[in-house]
């Protein structure tokens, strides 16, 4: 039985060392048979060089590097698409995710679940803007999508061998893992820890790329936004009836002119503004259609360094290993 650690890498050399020294030291994963899978994103400095020398010195260790960065999760789809482990298990390589809880998450499994969720205990430490926009976001998304995603859980979860053969058999070209992993359903267990800081550097997300993967996750994963634009322009379009309605009515009645330059002009300003919304949410999902329609690959991997006692042949070619998506 394998358990293999998928960790997309992106410039962490400060951290990859680290992080491979707390799982091979962990007294749990001592006793297992465990191989860490690192994909690297097209990382600048000297992560590559780091864990090639670790490929070197453990046969239980592979290295995917990508031809340039692709994103973390097409590097996470990626590891899900090339471990071989009976469990999978991503990770973010800072040590935020703690090593020490695999063991309780593996008891869980050894129970008969076939997905175990880490959730986060506490975000007492995220600054008060992030906490409440990813508060949101689980709401919105949640109340707007069929796939549920649990709040404050990110890709840090035990699986099946199963599910994830049913992931990665997806036809997913705009990928957001979060929703992915969740897609299969089947019923979670869930194990709270409290997050630890980073082990050393820096985040590579910033609130652009968040605001941009929350609303790659309600794209792609809901219509609802679609509809909701519909509902509005029914109801816009109804209540300018009723005024029209009502101005025909004092003028024919009461013989009342209804002065309304200033209103008109607010009117024609709002009106303006849900159609310039409404034009923006077409816009992502058309954008999406025509990202899927041309099939270009998710990722392209440069190549895949492993030792040779590992039971698969290195393979440099960018050609045979470039994925299309699904």
């Amino acid at each position: 039985m394998l358990i293999s650690l998928v960790v997309p890498v992106f410039n962490e050399q400060e951290t990859v060392e680290t992080f491979y020294h707390a799982a091979r030291n962990d007294r749990f994963l001592k006793a297992k048979n465990v191989e860490i899978v690192f994909v690297n994103d097209g990382s600048a400095d000297k992560t590559a060089s780091l864990i090639e020398r670790l490929v070197t010195k453990d046969a239980n260790v592979r290295l995917i590097n990508f031809s340039r960065n692709f994103g973390k999760e097409p590097a996470l789809f990626c590891g899900l698409e090339h471990c071989r482990g009976d469990i999978v298990i991503p990770m973010d390589v800072d040590l935020q995710d703690p090593i020490e809880l695999i063991e309780t998450m593996y008891h869980e499994w050894e129970g008969g679940a076939k997905i175990v969720l880490a959730k986060r205990a506490d975000r007492s430490r995220d600054h008060w803007m992030k906490r409440v926009t990813a508060n949101y976001f689980y709401k919105v998304h949640n109340a707007l999508s069929h796939s549920k995603i649990e709040e404050n859980v990110g890709d840090f979860r035990l699986m099946d061998r199963r599910i994830v053969d049913i992931i990665i058999s997806l036809q997913e070209r705009n990928l957001f893992m979060k929703g992915l992993l969740s897609w299969p359903g089947f019923e979670p267990v869930i194990v709270e820890y409290k997050r630890p800081e980073r082990c050393a550097g820096t985040t590579k997300f910033n609130t652009f790329k968040l605001l941009n993967l929350a609303i790659e996750g309600i794209t792609n994963f809901s219509t609802s936004p679609l509809k909701l634009a519909s509902y509005v322009g029914f109801g816009i379009s109804f209540l300018s009836i009723l005024y029209g309605i009502s101005i025909i009515m004092q003028k024919l009645l009461f013989s009342i002119d209804v002065p309304g330059y200033a209103s008109l002009m607010t009117v024609m300003v709002f009106l303006g503004g849900v159609q310039l919304i409404t034009i923006g949410i077409l816009g992502e999902y058309v954008g999406r259609i025509y990202t899927e329609v041309k099939a270009r690959p998710q990722y392209i991997i440069d190549s895949i360094k492993e030792s040779e006692q590992g039971g698969r042949v290195p393979n440099d070619s960018p050609d045979t290993d470039s994925k299309p998506a699904g």
